[in-house]
């Protein structure tokens, strides 16, 4: 099985209501927001848009999550550095890091087990 586009794109900011804001003037539509200046949004049927804000000290940057619909049958070819296989997440996905041969890391996300 192979990966299933992207499911996501996660958003670090050092400015939760200024990039909010900035999403929201491009046409995206706030899902929900968190009590700790994150939150989640959409756009059509793309993928779904998550900005957090962190500290100063952290760099902002974005991540682009690739998507597949069964972790236990995700087997990725010789060319993918497996760096930490699927673990279950407090927000309800699975994930593994992966690795590219520029030394990207890559988050590969699945649904959570039923």
């Amino acid at each position: 099985m192979t990966t299933d586009g992207i499911a996501a794109v996660f958003v670090a900011t050092h400015n939760w209501g200024k990039t909010a804001r900035f999403f929201q003037d491009l046409g995206f539509e706030l899902d929900f927001a968190t009590d700790h200046q994150s939150g989640q949004f959409r756009n059509g049927t793309g993928p779904y848009v998550f900005v957090a804000e962190v500290p100063a000290d952290r760099e902002p940057g974005i991540q682009l999550v690739l998507r597949v619909p069964d972790a236990d049958a995700f087997r990725p070819g010789p060319g993918v550095e497996v760096v930490a296989g699927f673990a279950d997440t407090h927000y309800g996905t699975r994930e593994m890091s992966v690795r590219d041969p520029d030394g990207r890391d890559w988050v590969v996300q699945a649904p959570a087990r039923s």
